[in-house]
């Protein structure tokens, strides 16, 4: 009989419809909406920017970032299609075990209806009652015909089942079907958008190709500033040594503080709330003038113009000073380690204050061409470290 193997195949049903792939599109729904919120958080930055300075490096990385979103978000789209595509060859599959049980179901409940309606008069049932050899073979039939009939129920519920179940599936991949048109649909007008982006970008790169020049006076500018700094941090960690040096009187605190520090790898807060890494650690390719490589000991993050700048760890300010073109900088201590905060408009601590973790130090600086840029340093001694291996996934 089919029964028993229709109740596998139910249950069946039931694994194939659990929170695996439930799990999944959950998390890709709440990868999207993330994707959204940066996608918003990036416009404004995009727009602050540009409305202070059309054609800049920073509306270039803004919109750079902008596009890398707009991927991110694609993508995620498309990965909801494919587990939908995937949903719906189950919710087929399904479809087509409960329609071929169902087949099954029906045909062996007609041959049991076939033979209790042969079996239907009370001379038939007597006579194969009274005909037993004995006493126990008597009540084995009798048995029989009370779980005979039983059956017979126990089918026709069965069949009221795999119906249900089966108006059940086919509700399920209708509506599946629905949200994938509107996922395709989404993906386009993304599509469209993100081709618009990508056509601005290259209108974009090749306005400021026209500014070599100014891009080269700049760079050099900033390159003059940026040794200035290391060498402030260099001659600051230098007095640092040897004035612990002599005194040894902190040493123990310094290597606390230092294996505090280093517990907190991949979980310091950015020093910012808002806004996104527009030049890595390392060395860096110019995003326009070609051949030119640029040397970045830290990340430059990208914000909006009076950000609030927050320590990253406890500690205490080292050095508080002023670097033209980079603006006001901070410096703090840690142990053996030091956070560098660059690109000030204001400071909001002095040199031997105790700073604590996410405490506000200073706003960001709008550079001369609108953009607010942080650049953000972690260095052991003199070895920089690059930022982001400590700072939290954002």
């Amino acid at each position: 009989m089919c029964g028993g193997k229709s109740i596998l195949r139910l249950l069946l049903i039931c694994v194939l419809a659990s929170p695996a792939f439930g799990q999944s599109k959950t998390q890709l729904q709440k990868q999207k909406q993330e994707s959204v919120e940066r996608i918003k958080e990036v416009e404004k930055i995009l727009n602050e920017t540009t409305a202070r300075r059309k054609n800049t490096l920073g509306e270039l990385s803004a919109l750079n970032q902008r596009i890398l979103e707009q991927e991110t978000l694609i993508s995620g789209i498309k990965k909801e299609i494919n587990l939908l595509n995937a949903e719906i060859r189950e919710n087929n599959d399904i479809i087509s075990v409960l329609d071929e049980d169902l087949k099954k179901l029906k045909k062996e409940y007609a041959a049991m209806l076939f033979a209790a309606q042969k079996a239907s008069n009370s001379t038939t049932r007597l006579t194969f009652l009274f005909s037993a050899g004995s006493f126990d073979q008597f009540v084995m039939r009798l048995r029989y015909m009370e779980q005979y009939a039983e059956t017979r129920k126990l089918q026709a519920e069965l069949i009221s089942q795999v119906q249900a179940e089966l108006g059940h599936q086919v509700k399920e991949i209708e509506n599946k079907r629905s949200e994938k048109n509107n996922l395709l649909k989404e993906n386009m007008r993304e599509s469209e958008e993100l081709a618009s982006l990508k056509r601005k970008q290259s209108d974009l790169v090749k306005t400021l190709e026209k500014q070599e020049k100014q891009l080269k006076r700049d760079l050099e500018e900033t390159r003059k500033a940026l040794a200035a700094l290391d060498k402030k941090i260099n001659d600051l960690i230098r007095e640092e040594m040897e004035r612990e040096a002599r005194a040894r009187t902190n040493k123990a605190v310094a290597v606390a503080l230092s294996s505090s520090f280093e517990e907190n790898k991949s979980k310091l807060p950015w020093p910012v709330s808002t806004g996104f890494i527009s030049q890595k650690f390392g060395r860096q390719n110019h995003p326009v003038l070609k051949n030119i490589v640029q040397q970045n000991d830290g990340v430059n993050i990208q914000t909006r113009e009076n950000e609030k700048v927050r320590c990253v760890f406890d500690g205490e300010v080292r050095s508080v000073g002023f670097i033209p073109t980079l603006g006001s900088t901070v410096i703090v201590n840690h142990g053996d380690y030091y956070t560098v905060y660059a690109g000030l408009k204001q400071v909001y601590v002095k040199t031997g204050q105790k700073v604590s973790t996410n405490q506000e130090i200073g706003q960001v600086l709008a550079n001369k061409d609108g953009i607010a840029e942080l650049r953000f340093q972690i260095r052991k001694q003199f070895t920089a470290l690059d930022p982001q291996a400590w700072l939290v996934n954002m």
